[in-house]
């Protein structure tokens, strides 16, 4: 073929096969899910897209999906965009240490959010009654609604607002703020004028992922909607395929879909809206100098640690007492207090014990595998360029922009049948878990590793290749050694995210295939809080020992492979 004129023997290999996997890993299963919408079941019919679009509570959990995905979003905004302005722009002190605690809730799963603030707030919780505010037992939990989902979602991804305008703020020519205060502008006129406007394509970027996110999450409307019948696309699939099995896998294509279109249309949107005017920047001086607050600053520093407070220790502590209580609504006192509830999922219950086990493996592997397919693709990506790179491109990055639950119901769909010519059946098992880990965060390991060797001269690679080294050799003996530290951290990143996964993993997880996430969702629609939070504690704990871990080796690695790194 031609693309691989320039390749011989191994090296043709390896990248047909990494092309391979990536074609397997993001295009086969959307495939297969387009597939489903006009032949459910193998024959070519409208008849179950119609029914499904025309049930009134497909449309319900759709307007509720949008309620909750422009009210998160803007939420997210609010918090994320004054964050970044004062991290970015002013003389704040501690900011680094502010940025690594404000990226924590992104960091953190979006049902160990909710749990933590139902437990901050409840009426059993253990904070409310120290301080003597706790409503009485029996009493309903105000996150119960759609105000409490929006609340919340503006909390977990306000950080990723936070990270892209910081990101554009840093481009920020210095001349042109300059060059406003040198003409007698306040700082305010300059904001308003010139540095916001010039932030138009960050912010935009930002709204879209944002809302993408919000559509597509799936642990805090389970948490806070199902308990006030508050269903959500994801929900909605959710519990239909929890009373249906794989006979509604038709019906919750179509949803899955659905949710598919609107998150493209958030993405649209904001191709549109970056489109209409010219947002470039020429310069070339260093990045704005930043804004001196003068008297203002302790109160600014006390804004936004008191913004810390309320957003991630206020509900670690309200989760952490949950865990040490013995029973629900036995008040927490130091005669009371006990570990029992962490012995008990680590040690006793064999789901809990199982599932720390399933999650650590299945996080591992998906690191391990990810960092493996990264490097030789992340090199097709940054140095040898051809007009089909950028398919592969989005292909990789596809599973990872649209919501979880459309690449959970394509691997539903895709593996319900044993595998072809092997015969081996990967449904109900930790391999389909496997699979979809694996596509969905790979982008995780590829980007850092692309940005790393955008850094690396490439000196020595060429000398090698000139010098009759094969590429499988180069990738072996040069390349890997020099983009490690960045590869390797976003290996890390997925073990982070995949540890506690809830969205993919709650429909496609089968008896023996518990991972951490569901079944600390199981506790909690039991009304076991207290082993639900106990388990939360210890995910938490794992996530935050990563982070301070990954730090050590933190300047080996490309500006922005880190999201809590200023």
């Amino acid at each position: 073929m031609r693309m691989f004129r320039d390749l011989q023997g191994r090296d043709a290999a390896l990248i047909i096969g990494v092309t391979l996997i990536v074609a397997v890993l993001s295009l086969l299963p959307m495939g297969r899910l387009l597939v489903e919408l006009v032949a459910p079941q193998g024959q070519l019919s409208t008849s179950v897209l119609t029914e499904t679009l025309s049930s009134r509570s497909t449309w319900v959990a759709t307007w509720h999906s949008l309620q909750i995905g422009i009210g998160g979003t803007l939420l997210a905004l609010v918090f994320g965009i004054v964050a970044a302005l004062l991290v970015g722009l002013t003389d704040m002190r501690g900011r680094n240490v502010f940025v690594l605690f404000y990226v924590t809730p992104l960091l953190i799963a979006p049902q160990v959010t909710a749990l933590a603030w139902l437990q901050l707030f409840g009426p059993s919780s253990q904070f409310l009654k120290i301080i003597g505010m706790a409503p009485p037992l029996g009493s309903r939990n105000p996150l119960y609604s759609v105000w409490g989902i929006i609340f919340l979602l503006g909390v977990q991804y306000g950080p990723l607002v936070f990270l892209i305008v910081r990101a554009g703020l840093r481009k920020l020519p210095r001349e042109l703020v300059e060059a406003g205060l040198s003409a007698g502008a306040s700082k305010w006129t300059v904001l308003r004028t010139i540095i916001l406007p010039l932030m138009t394509p960050s912010i935009i970027g930002a709204a879209a992922l944002a809302f993408v996110s919000c559509v597509g999450n799936f642990g805090i409307p389970a948490f806070l909607g199902i308990p006030s019948n508050y269903l959500v696309l994801p929900t909605l699939i959710y519990q239909r395929l929890a009373g249906g099995g794989p006979a509604v896998l038709s019906s919750v294509a179509v949803l899955s879909v659905l949710i598919g279109l609107i998150a493209m249309a958030g993405i649209a949107a904001q191709e549109y809206a970056s489109r209409r005017r010219d947002f470039r920047i020429v310069s070339t001086s260093l990045p704005a100098a930043p804004f001196v607050l003068g008297v203002w600053r302790v109160w600014a520093e006390l804004a936004a640690w008191l913004l810390i407070v309320i957003v991630l220790f206020l509900p670690l502590i309200g989760l952490t007492l949950s865990a040490l209580v013995p029973a629900y609504g036995v008040p927490l006192t130091f005669a009371t207090a006990t570990a029992e509830n962490f012995r008990f999922v680590l040690l006793e219950h064999a789901g809990a014990a199982r599932a720390f086990r399933n999650s650590a493996v299945l996080s591992l592997a998906a690191a391990f595998f990810a960092v493996l397919i990264a490097v030789p693709l992340a090199y097709m990506l940054a140095w040898r360029k051809r007009r089909w790179t950028p398919i592969l491109n989005f292909a990789a990055e596809m599973p990872y922009a649209l919501p979880g639950v459309v690449l959970a119901i394509a691997c539903l769909l895709m593996f319900l049948k044993p595998l072809p010519v092997v015969g081996v059946s990967l449904y109900n098992t930790l391999w389909i878990i496997l699979f979809a880990y694996l596509a969905r965060f790979f982008v995780l390991a590829l980007r850092p590793t692309v940005a790393g060797l955008h850094q690396i001269d490439r000196a020595l690679e060429e000398a090698a290749r000139v010098a009759g080294a094969g590429l499988f050799y180069r990738l072996r003996t040069i390349i890997f050694p020099l983009v490690a530290p960045a590869t390797l951290a976003g290996g890390v990143l997925i073990f982070m995210t995949a540890f506690c996964e809830l969205t993919v993993s709650a429909l496609l997880w089968a008896s023996g295939s518990e991972t951490l996430g569901v079944v600390m969702f199981s506790f909690e629609q039991a009304g076991d809080s207290a082993y639900a939070a106990a388990i939360s504690i210890l995910a938490v704990a794992v996530t935050f020992m990563l982070m301070l871990a990954t730090n050590l080796f933190a300047r080996r690695l490309p500006n922005g492979v880190l999201p809590w790194r200023d």
